[in-house]
């Protein structure tokens, strides 16, 4: 699995299942990178949270245009997510400010919570 994010173009943030690195930008701004390896229930839980979510079924690119901006003036989240199996992978680039039809901008919240939800989990228990 891979897991990237951050504002316009600029996916600084990133988590590799593979390598296990994890590089992100923390609360003071700095740029943190670690080794951070998933179990494999872990990966099992995200493989089928989001194929109940419909990932699978997701279109690739749900992304509007690249100099879009929200109403602030920031350059709205940017998210790839890929799930890579050896006879199959899937991928999908989204923008935050996707304008797309509703359910699936629900459903690409909830992937990216659970994403989140677990590498958060995987690091308060690698602090232990």
């Amino acid at each position: 699995m891979q897991f990237q994010y951050g504002p316009g173009d600029s996916l600084v943030n990133k988590y590799d299942s593979k390598t296990g690195i994890y590089q992100y930008v923390n609360a003071k701004d700095s740029l943190v990178t670690k080794k951070l390896h998933l179990t494999e229930l872990e990966l099992s839980y995200l493989h089928h949270k989001v194929a109940d979510l419909g990932f699978w079924d997701f279109p690739e690119n749900q992304v509007n245009a690249k100099d879009s901006v929200d109403a602030a003036g920031n350059k709205p989240l940017h998210y790839y997510i890929a799930f890579n199996y050896k006879r199959k992978s899937k991928k999908v680039w989204y923008d935050k400010a996707y304008d797309g039809p509703q359910k699936l901008v629900e459903a690409d919240g909830m992937v990216i919570k659970e994403i989140q939800k677990i590498l958060d989990e995987a690091e308060a228990r690698e602090k232990k």
